[in-house]
């Protein structure tokens, strides 16, 4: 948590000698290319803290991509800045290696001056922080099946050695009428990491993070799949595990206090359910699913159970709509309702009355 609270206040943390995430086989440094020569840019697409994001086409093929350009010398002191690039071409490299259907894939990545710039396919649609008020979430089995893709997808990057350190609505890209999702910004959380500047807290709310990420520990695969539990919460819910006006009290709740059971939020979702959430928040790392496809195993299987339970609950709506089809068509009354009952005082053929007195 000291290395957190170093970055936000603007102390300096050690950049030189820290333990890359990137495995061996992509640190040597990406072949030089024609640079941004070899695109033109185009309208503007996106703009954050560290970064713009320009539609731009690459002359070379004529194809639609999209620049990421990332304004390092704004967010590193000066003689960090040679490390800083030659951190961010390794991350670049790993990331490119990555071909996953749900991963967003990086094509080309260099240095424009101080600054640096990533190209990356271009894909439309909105990312998930869209989807995350109350009032606009999508549906349960759409969010299970969009969680089970990501965690497929992470376990693909985990075997590959590269862990994400970002996962967030706002940086899973979804196109619903395609069927398209894609995970983005592979590596770039970890180039904002060794920010010494308040700005460069590219991750804003610690919200989505693991607890031993915010301690500043080494992180695994297991951290990113917290993160997805944390998504998948608010996604289903309109709401974050841990939410706090204050940020060292979310820093707290998030390392010491268990998340709200998600049915709290939302009762009619299944326990099988809250379980997986359950375990994938769990603080201790070792107690978390040890993997993706762990995870992606049991979602399948609430989605499994979810989709039948729909199908219970569509019978007997169905059931419900055949007994209202026997109403009267042109009336809408039902026909028995209009019979004429005999009173019950008529109902015998000797009444009480009219029975001969058998006393002596």
């Amino acid at each position: 948590m000291a290395s957190f609270w170093k970055r936000w206040l603007g102390k300096p943390d050690a950049v030189e000698g820290e333990p890359s995430t990137v495995p061996e086989a992509y640190q040597s440094s990406m072949p030089a290319g024609p640079g941004l020569q070899a695109y033109e840019l185009q309208g503007e697409l996106g703009r954050g803290a560290m970064a713009v994001v320009h539609l731009a086409r690459e002359r070379a093929t004529d194809r639609m991509v999209a620049i990421k350009r990332l304004a390092l010398q704004r967010e590193f002191a000066a003689e960090d800045l040679a490390d800083v690039q030659q951190r961010f071409m390794r991350e670049a490299r790993a990331a490119g290696h990555l071909h996953h259907p749900d991963i967003l894939q990086v094509l080309d990545a260099g240095e424009a001056g101080p600054d640096a710039w990533i190209a990356m396919e271009y894909v439309q649609g909105q990312d998930l922080s869209h989807h995350t008020r109350t009032a606009q979430l999508l549906p349960v089995t759409e969010v299970l099946q969009i969680a089970r893709r990501l965690a497929l997808a992470l376990d693909y990057a985990h075997g590959q050695g590269v862990v994400h350190r970002d996962i967030k609505p706002a940086n899973v890209m979804l196109d619903r009428e395609r069927g398209v999702l894609k995970l983005m910004d592979f590596g770039i959380a970890r180039i904002a990491d060794g920010s010494r500047t308040r700005t460069g807290l590219v991750l804003g709310t610690p919200s989505f993070m693991s607890p031993e990420q915010l301690a500043g520990l080494k992180v695994d695969g297991r951290s990113d799949l917290y993160s997805l539990g944390a998504m998948v919460y608010q996604l289903l819910s309109g709401h974050l595990p841990h939410q706090s006006d204050s940020m060292a009290k979310l820093m707290y709740q998030i390392a010491n206090e268990p998340p709200a059971d998600v049915r709290h939020h939302r009762p009619e979702l299944p326990e099988s359910l809250a379980l997986v959430l359950a375990l994938a928040l769990e603080k201790r790392p070792e107690l978390r699913y040890a993997s993706g496809a762990q995870m992606a195993q049991d979602l399948e299987a609430v989605i499994v159970q979810w989709s039948k339970a729909a199908e219970r609950t569509a019978v007997s709506a169905g059931a419900s709509t055949r007994a209202t089809e026997l109403l009267s068509p042109a009336t809408g009354v039902d026909p028995f309702a209009q019979t004429v009952r005999l009173n019950t005082t008529e109902a015998g053929q000797n009444p009480l009355a009219s029975q001969p007195d058998t006393k002596p």
